[in-house]
């Protein structure tokens, strides 16, 4: 197991540090819990994975561990589909409290044995919150055991007991408690899922159970204990500092090399003060056989001496409990801290997602502005439809002989030919159309690209058609286009209205004055060569005369001014609409702000908690005569560790059951063990 005593030795503490430390868990836990990983970033299935068990540590193990520091130690025991874990249970309590096998009913009801007194320590939420309970004795899960017997095939090697029914609906994880005087007051054990199992959430319960334990005892076998599975739950016992045992079950007589090896890969993954114990493999029979599916009490003698130790022992117990909760608290903080930085990952990958749909589709914008400002749209049926409309004759003739002349033939102008204005309003309408549907396909494409070569903007894009224009975007140009001919227009009347003198040509011809507006707004010439040139610019100058004559050249300047300006805006909410296609994605995730540096925040103060709650531990009192708090595992009167006086006539003895539960013992031998090890 490993050694508890690298952190400070648990006795009175300040309550205050304490206090603080449950507090910034329980803010840590806030943060933890409004934290989303949505986006595919570098790294985040495994940060998804540390969340969850984060998340799992806190609720199942730490907050109730540090809410509840006289709560019986919890003793898990876990390990592979056959490896003989429910047997081993049994043996130790002597009588069937989990049916083994591999099949077994009750791998979604786990088995949690405690003593009579200890039982409001597990009835209520206080550990494991997620799961129902069901409650039991001992002596009523023997009977509903034997009731049953045929439900369930035994364990590989294992003649199996009778199986006990499973708790809760089927599918829904249940903990069944069963109360047993054969466990020391202050020591429960748990029975857990395969860690192998063919079940996910078989799978998935049993990593849970081992994270809310106070200490692992993990069974395995001398066929299986190199199994890659099981390996990667001891790492993470190992990272956590977890307390571990480890029982190697099913070791054939001579095979003791199996023993070493397995010692050999404890120190390997960082467990190598983790205890080994090994059990024979049981015979038929004779002295090794099966007794009613039990193991006989000298094959589990050493463990349930040890168990029987630790729970006869307080301070053996408050040490397994500090060393593996100040490791949990550890682990925590380097999860939180790993978190925040992948949070901060996803706030980086939000932005560049975002600055790209922003990006091309500004750049689209100014696609059209170049397009509407340069000439290029009095080409075409612009330009046909606008000489139809002023023609090449005496308006001509007026604006070559001057302004004032031009007066003179715009009220006749109006008068005549009016009516062919709906026509050049209708060419520039299509021109503008083009103009912008082109700039958002283009915008759609680049983005659709750029989302698509990012791994986090691959995965939005799944399902959903971004690549081109929705179909409906014409219609929306199209009535943004009429919505700024109409702006036009309003300008036109504004302006005529205040010009008392002008008001009788305005009142004519409104909509020649508008096209003229509109034409104004597309006649810079850049862009244009030869005779477009001639062409646009004195479309432009037909154009301006004519407004000039009617308001003047400053107004004119300011009507053009605004009427660039609304069409700039209309154009702009038709590309920002389908920007937020791409970014209405990111919104719905909330990954523009995660709390990344509140969550980084929160684990700092956890790590600093923890530093002052364990500077304040008190050393505990030298020579306290502890009392003995009742029950004694089967076999545990059975075995003499090695330093006792008949040490070297065997492990088998006479001693009485009580000799085990002085207080001090426990600690003794485990100090023999910390001597070895340091050898």
């Amino acid at each position: 197991m490993t050694d508890p005593d690298t952190s400070p030795a648990p006795g009175p503490r300040d309550e205050a540090a304490a206090r603080e430390l449950v507090d910034a868990l329980e803010s840590l836990r806030a943060r933890l819990g409004a934290l989303r990983l949505p986006l595919e970033t570098p790294g985040v299935a495994a940060a998804r994975t540390d969340l969850h068990q984060a998340v799992d540590q806190l609720d199942d193990y730490l907050l109730p561990r540090l809410r509840a520091e006289r709560a019986p130690l919890l003793v898990v025991v876990g390990g592979s589909t056959g490896a003989g874990k429910s047997t081993l249970v049994n043996s130790l309590l002597g009588e069937p409290v989990s049916a083994p096998g591999v099949l077994r009913p009750t791998t979604r009801a786990p088995v949690l044995v405690h003593h009579p007194l200890d039982a409001r320590w597990f009835t209520t939420d206080r550990v494991l919150p997620g799961l129902a309970r069901v409650t039991s004795s001992a002596s009523s899960a023997s009977s509903a055991s034997s009731a049953s017997a045929s439900a369930s095939p035994a364990d590989p090697g294992r003649a199996a007991p009778p199986a006990v029914p499973a708790a809760g609906a089927e599918g829904v994880a249940a903990l069944r408690l069963v109360a047993s005087e054969a466990l020391p007051q202050g020591l429960a054990l748990l029975d857990a899922p395969d860690v192998d199992s063919v079940e996910t959430a078989n799978r998935e319960l049993s990593a849970q159970l081992l994270g809310a334990a106070d200490l692992w005892l993990f069974v395995t076998t001398a066929a299986r204990y190199a199994d890659a599975v099981p390996w990667d739950l001891l790492r993470q016992a190992a990272r956590r500092r977890a307390q571990v045992a480890i029982v190697l079950d099913r070791v054939d007589p001579g095979a003791e090399v199996v023993a070493e090896d397995l010692r050999r890969m404890t120190a390997e993954h960082g467990l190598g003060d983790a205890r080994v114990f090994v059990l024979a493999e049981a015979a038929d029979e004779g002295p090794g056989a099966l007794v009613d599916g039990l193991l006989p009490e000298p094959a589990v003698a050493e463990v349930a001496t040890w168990l029987s130790g630790l729970g006869g022992d307080p301070e053996a117990r408050a040490r397994v409990i500090a060393a593996t909760r100040d490791g949990v608290v550890d682990d925590l903080v380097r999860r939180a801290v790993a978190l925040a930085e992948t949070a901060a990952g996803q706030e980086v990958a939000d932005a560049r997602l975002r600055d790209a749909a922003r990006r091309y589709h500004a750049e689209a914008l100014a696609q059209v502005e170049a397009a509407t400002s340069d000439g290029a749209l009095l080409r075409g049926e612009v330009l046909a439809r606008w000489q139809d409309f002023v023609g090449t004759g005496e308006f001509f003739r007026a604006v070559e002989a001057g302004v004032g002349r031009v007066r003179d033939a715009v009220v006749r102008f109006f008068r005549g030919r009016p009516t062919e204005a709906p026509q050049v309003e209708q060419a520039i309408a299509h021109g503008l159309e083009s103009v912008i549907l082109d700039a958002a396909e283009q915008a759609a494409e680049r983005t659709f690209n750029a989302w698509r070569s990012d791994g986090a903007g691959a995965a939005l894009l799944d399902g959903l058609d971004l690549a081109r224009v929705p179909s409906g975007l014409r219609t929306e140009v199209a009535e943004q286009i009429r919505g700024w001919q109409e702006d036009v227009l309003s300008l036109v009347r504004e302006q005529g209205a205040s010009r008392r003198g002008q008001a009788r040509a305005v009142s004519f011809g409104v909509n020649a004055l508008g096209v003229s507006l509109m034409v104004i707004v597309f006649a810079s010439t850049a862009g244009l060569t030869g005779a477009e040139i001639g062409i646009a610019g004195g479309t432009a100058v037909v154009a301006q005369k004519l407004l000039e004559a009617v308001f003047g050249d400053e107004a004119v300047r300011r009507l053009a001014a605004q009427a660039k300006e609304r069409l700039h805006g209309r154009a702009e909410a038709v590309l920002r609409g389908q920007a937020a296609r791409y970014t209405a994605q990111l919104d719905a995730l909330g990954t523009q702000a995660t709390g990344a540096d509140a969550l980084r925040a929160a684990a700092h103060r956890v790590a600093a908690a923890a530093r002052a709650e364990r500077a304040n531990r008190a050393a505990p009192q030298e020579g306290v005569t502890r009392p003995w708090s009742g029950g004694l595992l089967r076999g545990a009167g059975t075995f003499r560790p090695p330093e006792a006086p008949d040490a070297g006539q065997g492990t088998e003895t006479t001693e009485e059951p009580g000799a085990a539960r002085r207080g001090g013992w426990w600690s003794r031998w485990w100090s023999r063990d910390r001597q070895e090890g340091e050898r």
